[in-house]
């Protein structure tokens, strides 16, 4: 499926980037023509990575031997062949891994057949084109699964993310909202936010917001407060078995938080690592492999996640559609 990889700023013209993304050794680049690569960050002659080489936004020279490469993977060049010497630069190559650019953000494609897949989730109309206005990560010592469920629990909020700006152990009430199936997911259906979510009234009018999560561990809410908007985009992508980064981009046609966004990036970390410290402390237990209770309704969306995950690769294993085992529903829980 397509992952998360880094926001289109991280890669200037002529410029790439390592970074190592399920287990695998990424080399990301922008070339002259302003389009985004991404290669496997090892040259294919002694094993050096790439990245130690020089760029010049058309090919990729490796600092070993000089050996370059393009965009592509293709290779382009070997300095060491004299003039007489013949030698078929198709047979070498570096692998490629597609990439496309959306929302001002870098996805990569993991698998084999990229016009397969489901393409990278699509912003609300207006935003397709924009680079986000906050951009934040955090890394978790956990695996995705893990990252995802705890991205999509309800019911941490007033435990984990107890604070004077956002809840308090005093403010649990019961909550209903509506699901629905949607592309590679579920959506939480447009409703008023919580009470209890005081971030909200900074827009405020009376904001009306929608969640969708969609496979393999991407969040959307599109929040609506009068004539404006604010998209959270969080995405989770697996640097490794065991460590997960959490990508968190958000945009908006807002005026105040343009002015705010100083004093609002604080906050939006700070309350990434809540989720990170919680999720430290969750690795002392876990590294036992003890057996986890999920309950109705409240970790519904976890048991969704999961199913979600298992039907995927039956429907690849066995060469059919996928069929969405999501059943609209509305979930009941405190928090």
């Amino acid at each position: 499926m397509w992952y998360y990889a880094v926001p289109g700023a991280r890669l200037q013209r002529g410029k790439t980037l390592a970074k190592t993304l399920l287990g695998e050794p990424l080399l990301l680049g922008r070339a002259q023509d302003g389009a985004v690569f991404a290669l496997r960050n090892i040259c294919p002659h002694r094993g050096i990575p790439l990245s130690y080489g020089r760029f010049d936004g058309r090919e990729i020279e490796c600092c070993y031997h000089g050996w370059r490469f393009a965009p592509s993977g293709a290779c382009t060049a070997i300095p060491s062949l004299a003039q007489d010497q013949r030698f078929d630069l198709s047979t070498v190559s570096v692998q490629a891994y597609p990439a496309r650019e959306e929302g001002g953000n870098v996805w990569v494609f993991f698998g084999g057949d990229a016009a397969s897949a489901p393409p990278p989730p699509a912003l609300p109309s207006g935003f397709a084109a924009r680079r986000p206005d906050i951009y934040e990560t955090v890394t978790l010592p956990c695996s995705i699964d893990h990252a995802v469920v705890g991205l999509m629990d309800p019911a941490h909020g007033p435990f984990v993310h107890r604070s004077w700006w956002w809840r308090s152990a005093r403010s649990i009430h019961e909550k209903r909202k509506a699901f629905a199936a949607s592309p590679y997911g579920f959506t939480m259906l447009r409703h008023a936010p919580s009470s209890n979510s005081k971030a909200y009234k900074l827009l405020g009018g009376a904001p009306e917001t929608e969640i969708s999560f969609r496979l393999p561990g991407v969040r959307i809410e599109h929040i609506t407060a009068g004539r404006h908007e604010v998209v959270n985009l969080t995405a989770v992508t697996p640097l490794g078995a065991q460590e997960t980064q959490i990508n968190h981009a958000i945009y908006w046609t807002t005026p105040l938080l343009s002015l705010l966004k100083p004093l609002l990036r604080p906050y939006v970390r700070a309350f990434l690592n809540q989720d990170r410290g919680v999720m430290v402390r969750q690795r002392e237990g876990l590294k036992f492999d003890p057996p986890l209770a999920l309950i109705d309704d409240a970790d519904t969306q976890a048991r969704w996640y999961y199913r979600l995950k298992a039907e995927y690769a039956r429907a690849k294993r066995e060469g059919r559609d996928f069929i969405n085992p999501v059943t609209d529903r509305v979930l009941h829980w405190r928090s």
